[in-house]
Parts: structure tokens; sequence; C-alpha cells
């Protein structure tokens, strides 16, 4: 099971303060969706969640299943369950796909321990289970041959980040804008593939500036204002239309 709390979450970069106090909580199986203007903090929440160097905890606590994250490393965080899909992806040339899924996978499993997590003795076994994955997300056998993400367009390198959600089975997944950059199709396949993806035990939060991607998911359960550093309002999935509708200055004026 998986729960994510964000409690007066304070987070400076270079001596400026981006975060002023963010407050958010998530339960089991919920989608949610962080919605707000650039510049807000979005991506700086989820780097944060992730512990890049570059963005300073000054106050406030983040705990993963109730138990503080604070001290851990990224890859200790990675191991805990935390999961980021990048906003730009990075292709890594020399480094196959399959054997980076491979490595990341069996590192995982020595740290999550649960019934979802299968052992695979041989290679064979783990590349049948990565071909059930890639048809779930849309993706072609022949990426496993390929070097991570490079060649790929930018719909199947979002199409790849969610990849990765499914393979990996995190607790929490943060997608940080995984429709930015796309056209339409590739939004509606992406969305797809993250519906597909989700689990009834896991936790998946969506970072975007528009809701259309949100339109295409199977499910969404709550939706976060996020500007000027912190969560302003939260509702159901029709407040998502609503900011379609209205724009983010009413939800800050209201807020203010």
């Amino acid at each position: 099971m998986a729960s994510l709390e964000i409690r007066d979450l304070h987070v400076r970069r270079e001596g400026k303060e981006i975060l002023k106090g963010v407050n958010l909580k998530t339960g089991p199986g919920e989608v949610h969706a962080i919605m707000g203007p650039n510049g807000s903090g979005k991506s700086t929440l989820a780097y944060t969640l992730l512990a890049h160097p570059k963005y300073e905890v000054t106050s406030g606590d983040i705990l993963l299943d109730g138990k503080s994250i604070l001290e851990m490393s990224a890859d200790e965080r990675a191991r805990s369950g935390l999961f980021l899909g990048f906003q730009y992806p990075v292709e890594v040339s020399g480094v196959g796909y399959s054997h980076f899924l491979r490595t990341a996978y069996n590192s995982l499993s020595k740290a999550i321990q649960g019934e979802n997590r299968e052992v695979f003795i041989t290679v064979r076994e783990f590349q049948k289970y990565l071909k059930d994955n890639l048809a779930r997300v849309g993706l072609r056998d022949e990426f496993l041959s390929r070097y991570l993400n490079e060649g790929f367009s930018g719909g199947e390198k979002k199409r790849s980040e969610v990849l990765q959600m499914a393979v990996l089975k995190p607790k929490v997944s943060i997608l940080d804008e995984p429709d930015s950059g796309l056209d339409i199709d590739a939004v509606q396949a992406v969305a797809k593939a993250i519906s597909e993806v989700s689990g009834k035990d896991s936790t998946v939060m969506v970072i975007t500036h528009y809701a259309r991607i949100l339109k295409f998911l199977n499910k969404l359960d709550h939706v976060h204002v996020f500007a000027e550093g912190r969560v302003l309002r939260s509702g159901d999935a029709s407040l998502a239309d609503e900011l379609e509708a209205k724009g983010y200055d009413w939800a800050i004026k209201a807020a203010q």
C-alpha cells in the first residue's frame, strides 16, 4: 500500500524560496493531478521529492507510508518506492534499454518486498515480462534492442517513462508534464498508458499545465491548483474543467 504526505514543505534554490508551505496527502489507488502556471514550483516539488541536490528543504517534512524520507538520498528514495517520470527524458547512448530495465528491477526488488514483485531467474523470463508491459503502453518489441531513449520520438520517450513505471512497480509515481510537447494523438496514447499501468495499491501524481491529458485518464480522484509555491485549492475532476474554462487567475485571487 502506498501513501505520500507532504507537510508544510518549504524549499529554496540558490537562496531563493520556491516552495512556500506545500501540504498534500495521497492514498493507495489514487490518481492526483497537480495543475498550475509556469514558474509556480510544480517541477521543483517533483525534484524535491526525489532529493535533487540543487533544492534545499528548509522546513517541513515528506513522509512515505508514515516515515520521513528527508534524510534519504535519491537512490534510497527510489528503492523505497518513489518514481519520477521526467519532463525531458535524456538519451543515454550505449546503455541498452532492456539491460537498464532489468538492472533497475532487480535493484528495487531487493529493497521492496511484496506479492506483486515477481522473481525472474533467466533473461528470457524477464524479456517476456518486458514484452507484456510494452504492449500495455503501446511500444513495439524493437525498443528493447535500442539504447535508452536514443532516437525515440517525443511521444515514445514519454511512453518509455510510463513503461518504466509499469515494469518497476513503484509505490508512488510522479509524472512531470507527461504531455509536454506532444500532439493530441500522442497525448491520448500516453494517457492510455498511464491508465493501463495505474494500480489499486499505488499512487500516481500527474503534473501538468493543461486539462487535456486528464480528460483521457480512466480515473482522476483529486485535482490540486498549484501556484505561488503551494497548493491553493483542491477538488475533484471537475476542478480541472473549471481551470480550463477560467484559467488560473481566479483561483489565485480567491486564495489571496
